[in-house]
């Protein structure tokens, strides 16, 4: 259903963007997300927007990275700027999708991540 890509290896400083795209028989799509998890340490909520463009980030991004979607296309973005090497992390994307099979529930969908490494 989640589709993550735009992952790799960067220099410290330097940029990349993540995509997610949905599929299958989508009804809506509420709010998205991306997530990330570093080795040995606890999955954190990097960035969310809702429906209606409304965002929340984590601290630590803020004024780095950028969360967007396009509704046509069902895809959520996260583009990351000035990474740092603690960027390091496998980065997950979330969905909260209404199916034709479920249309009266809003279920969380999670992509199969994509790994960001930031060298120093």
């Amino acid at each position: 259903q989640l589709q993550a890509s735009g992952g790799g290896l960067v220099q410290a400083g330097g940029f990349l963007r993540l995509s997610c795209a949905a599929s299958g028989s989508i009804l809506s799509i509420n709010d998205m997300a991306w997530y990330r998890q570093a080795p040995g340490k606890a999955r954190e909520l990097v960035a969310r927007i809702t429906s209606g463009g409304s965002t929340n980030y984590v601290n630590s991004v803020l004024g780095r990275f950028t969360i967007s979607r396009d509704n046509a296309k069902n895809t959520v973005y996260l583009q990351m700027n000035s990474l740092k090497p603690e960027d390091t992390a496998g980065y997950l994307c979330t969905a909260a999708i209404r199916t034709v099979r479920l249309p009266f529930s809003a279920i969380d969908y999670w992509g199969q991540g994509t790994q960001v490494t930031v060298s120093s």
